[in-house]
């Protein structure tokens, strides 16, 4: 049996960074001179940049700077997070080549991405456009849907730039199936065998098991990013009385970034999971759970959803392949429009197995497609995927250079001037 701390148990590393600094600056007082000044050089590496998330370590002493100029001395949009990582969108820069910032006290930049809290739902969004929409307890299932379908923690409705929505809810062939959402099929806890992906499977108006969301832990809007962390459990119904198996933090984060020419949005998804007791999960082989992302209704039809995989395949090649990112798309109100996954080269089993299913618009990177494995008391099990929204056909030398810039971020080296 594979143990899931084949490249799992890794701390969540958000871009590749290395620091520089000078003796003693970690130890500087809060307030350094005005006069002072962090160089920040970003170095392209072995790909072209373009409009290209950076991030690196603030020291300290810097937190409160704002302004964050080029060599001309014009300012860029610059954020500082509540972990001290400082955020920046680099428009250009040719692969081999580096360029020079300067970090120094200022003002903060105008907010664009907003993160608002209506009722049930956490809504983020972009210089006043719809990114998302996070579903925190059940949602309200349809007329005529049996209530044990109700379901809550995921993503939808997801809006491309244009305001094309590409996510579904409740679909009638599958009303279990929800936007993006994270759940596991074939498992087994303590001898019994929780379903946390078909919620119907069970009797009719009995839910056998769930992912639940717990709390919000923090919101956050920004000039350059922002997003949410939350807490989901996932529960056991079968057990009697019902039992915690998976405590899971949700990290999603919205950027304001005109990806793909303005076309695309950029979100991230980081999941981490870890034992609610001492008790494992097991997860047997099996075709499909995990990451799911369910498409529009008019995609319904067999013929009117397209997939593609970074190795080129469609539909039915690319099921049961193992891809660095995959998307699906169609037609929304006369135009293409879809939804790409890109797969953090970190995670277990990457690149990740995929299904993606022969008769409805929804897609599944399932780990367990591989073989046997399971969770563990005491060791994370952390997935990092970032998704791009986005108005048009799917382009692969678009999305191969976007995976490269997650998956291979430039490096950052920070000095104190």
């Amino acid at each position: 049996m594979d143990s899931e701390g084949e490249g799992v148990i890794v701390p969540i590393q958000i871009m590749k960074t290395a620091v520089l600094l000078i003796a003693g600056f970690l130890l500087a007082v809060p307030h350094l001179s005005q006069a002072a000044a962090l160089r920040v050089t970003v170095q392209a590496g072995e790909f072209k940049r373009r409009d290209t998330i950076v991030s690196f370590n603030v020291p300290a002493g810097a937190r409160e700077w704002r302004r964050l100029e080029t060599e001309s001395g014009g300012a860029v949009p610059f954020q500082v997070d509540a972990e001290g990582v400082g955020w920046f969108v680099l428009e250009e820069l040719p692969a081999g080549t580096a360029k020079v910032f300067r970090l120094r006290a200022g003002a903060a930049a105008e907010e664009t991405v907003a993160v608002k809290t209506e009722g049930a739902l956490v809504r983020l969004s972009v210089g006043g456009r719809p990114v998302a929409a996070y579903q925190t307890t059940p949602s309200e299932a349809p007329a005529g849907v049996s209530a044990h379908y109700r379901h809550g923690a995921y993503l939808h409705p997801v809006f491309t730039p244009g305001g094309r929505l590409v996510t579904a809810d409740y679909p009638p062939d599958h009303r279990h199936q929800r936007g993006i959402f994270f759940a596991w099929t074939h498992t087994e806890f303590e001898g019994r065998k929780p379903d946390f992906w078909n919620l119907g499977k069970g009797t009719e108006g009995k839910v056998t098991a769930a992912t639940e969301f717990v709390a919000m832990e923090q919101t956050w809007s920004g000039p350059v990013q922002g997003g949410f962390r939350s807490r989901h459990r996932f529960m056991d119904y079968l057990a009697s009385p019902p039992k915690a198996v998976l405590d899971e933090r949700w990290s999603v984060t919205a950027y304001s970034v005109a990806a793909s020419g303005g076309n695309a949005w950029l979100l991230d998804l980081v999941s981490t999971q870890e034992c609610a007791s001492a008790s494992p999960l097991k997860l047997p082989k099996y075709h499909y759970g995990g990451l799911g992302v369910r498409g529009q209704a008019a995609w319904d039809p067999v013929n009117a959803v397209t997939f593609l995989t970074s190795n080129g395949d469609g539909r039915k090649a690319g099921d049961a392949s193992k891809a660095n990112w995959v998307h699906l798309g169609g037609q929304v109100a006369g135009a293409p429009a879809g939804l790409a996954v890109l797969i953090h080269p970190g995670n277990f089993r990457s690149p990740q197995p995929l299904r993606l299913n022969p008769q409805n618009p929804q897609l599944c990177v399932a780990p367990s497609a591989d073989g046997d494995w399971e969770i563990t008391p005491g060791k994370p099990y952390v997935s990092r995927y970032r998704f791009v929204i986005a108005d048009g056909p799917a382009d692969k030398v678009e999305l191969d250079r976007l995976w490269n810039d997650y998956a291979k971020p430039p490096v950052v080296n920070v000095a104190l001037e």
